[in-house]
């Protein structure tokens, strides 16, 4: 078995997305209706992050796409992009190696977006030493760092591993 993490290439964006939307249906019937969207990632909005400067890492073993994160500077931080594994491939430490990868990438304080509703996903990040901030400094990096509706807002928490004081 041949297990390799690198940078995603140009081409392999088709790839990158079946794997979002694979893994994106867990969000189904649990984050709020309006919005769930399908796909869950199109092509548009997924070049639209590379023009916002997300860097995604994938993981490959035996030619095949197994697992995705991306990660975007946003100066004072970096912030952890669209992290998915293939349903099929879940709880093999696909995702766990991708997070080690990216996180040596950044020597700033990481910050995750993710549906309060998405225990699991939170549950995971505070496994690998994340902490979920309060509502008040959610609301104020959500702000700062993202750009996504209210409603989204409302019904998402905000992971950070490091330091903000110097952010």
């Amino acid at each position: 078995m041949r297990q390799e993490i690198r940078l995603f290439r140009a081409d392999e964006g088709s790839a990158i997305l079946e794997i979002i939307n694979d893994a994106a249906e867990a969000y189904r019937g649990v984050i709020p209706p309006e919005c769930w969207h399908e796909p869950y990632m199109s092509m548009a909005e997924l070049v639209g992050e590379l023009a916002e400067e997300v860097v995604f890492w994938v993981l490959e073993q035996d030619n095949e796409l197994m697992g995705v994160m991306g990660l975007q500077d946003k100066g004072g931080v970096d912030l952890i992009r669209h992290a998915y594994v293939r349903t099929r491939h879940r709880r093999q430490g696909i995702g766990s190696e991708l997070l080690r990868r990216v996180e040596a990438q950044s020597e700033k304080p990481i910050l995750i977006g993710t549906w309060a509703a998405a225990t699991w996903a939170i549950d995971f990040y505070r496994a690998h030493g994340y902490q979920v901030t309060s509502d008040a400094v959610k609301t104020a990096l959500l702000h700062r760092y993202w750009t996504v509706p209210e409603q989204q807002m409302a019904t998402s928490v905000v992971l950070l591993k490091g330091d903000l004081s110097s952010a």
